[in-house]
């Protein structure tokens, strides 16, 4: 990665057990695919509630994630806290909602960290600046639409900051 390049991400949801685990498996995912499985990029979430506090994703985010190939049973719900505006250099945020509520909670200085994830996307995609949707209530198509998102945020996010820095490795390997 370039000198300057963030290392250390966090992805925000509501409770920690849908979009935000998802996001932070399509990443690994998709880092390992690029050969950059290394420790130097440290990848989190985080609920912005105490909902789900100690518990494994969705049974539907954990089925939804092994069919496109990537784990995310280990993980474990937390709540965002106060430190992580200082130890993350990236803060994405699923939605609208969460963003604000990150803002809120952010000291002075560390606003700036803060970001909707799909940002991320070029302009020219349909989800551009959109909400990532929270699949929680519906079915596993929501779920699948989920990670088709974070899958084009990854892409984005790899180009910018592990290829566009000379890395070798191409998405599509």
């Amino acid at each position: 990665m370039r000198s300057g390049s963030p290392n250390k991400i966090l992805f925000v949801c509501l409770g920690n057990i849908c979009r935000s685990p998802l996001a932070q498996g399509v990443f690994q995912h998709r880092l390992a695919r690029v050969g950059f499985d290394s420790p130097a990029i440290e990848l989190d979430s985080a609920g912005t509630a105490a909902y789900h506090i100690g518990k494994a994703p969705d049974p539907r985010a954990r089925a939804v994630a092994k069919a496109a190939g990537f784990d995310v049973d280990e993980q474990r719900a937390r709540q965002v806290s106060m430190g992580d505006f200082e130890r993350f250099d990236e803060i994405y945020a699923m939605d609208r909602a969460n963003h604000e509520a990150l803002l809120g909670l952010a000291a002075s200085g560390t606003q700036h960290k803060v970001r909707l994830l799909m940002s991320l996307v070029e302009p020219t995609s349909p989800w551009f600046g959109l909400d990532v949707p929270d699949p929680y209530y519906g079915g596993l198509d929501g779920f699948t639409e989920v990670v088709s998102m974070l899958d084009q945020a990854a892409s984005a996010w790899i180009e910018r900051c592990v290829q566009g820095a000379g890395h070798s490795g191409g998405l599509n390997e």
